[in-house]
């Protein structure tokens, strides 16, 4: 698990161009990356819209956006044309990704507990360490707060 101060995890994930990369690729320039649960799910699509709603705002400032889950490509392509997304979607399929920043944790659900990805985001700076964590996120309000933390960068 990673916190403020750390370097982030250099692993390999497939990028929003459906290709292999890793977040060496932002280095230079402060990333947003958040993790949700699913793709086309009441809180995941509002989130995602609302970093839409922002997208400029980000960058303007200079910031770049990635959301991730285990969705596929395919899923995340359906979900950006259904939504009109702005915000670039990666596939962590195998989970080294969401491992690697602690966002594949045990969750619970009607006394069943199960592994699952926590609605997490992480402010990287351009020197490619950790600035700002945002765990167990609750939706509304949360873009925002990311861009006025991305913005004092």
């Amino acid at each position: 698990m990673v916190d403020v101060g750390d370097a982030a995890p250099d692993v390999t994930f497939e990028g929003p161009d459906g290709q292999p990369t890793t977040l060496a690729k932002w280095r230079g320039r402060p990333l947003v990356l958040y993790f949700y649960p699913k793709d086309d799910t009441s809180g995941c699509t509002k989130e995602a819209q609302d970093f839409t709603a922002l997208a400029g705002e980000f960058e303007k400032a200079g910031v770049a956006l990635l959301g991730v889950s285990k969705d596929p490509a395919k899923a995340h392509q359906k979900f950006t044309d259904k939504y009109g997304l702005k915000v670039p979607l990666g596939t962590d399929a195998d989970g080294a990704l969401l491992e690697a920043f602690g966002a594949w944790v045990e969750k619970s659900m009607y006394g069943r507990k199960y592994m699952g990805i926590e609605r997490s985001t992480f402010l990287i700076g351009k020197d490619g360490k950790i600035a700002k964590v945002w765990r167990k996120v609750k939706v509304p309000g949360h873009a925002q707060a990311v861009l006025e933390a991305a913005k004092a960068l």
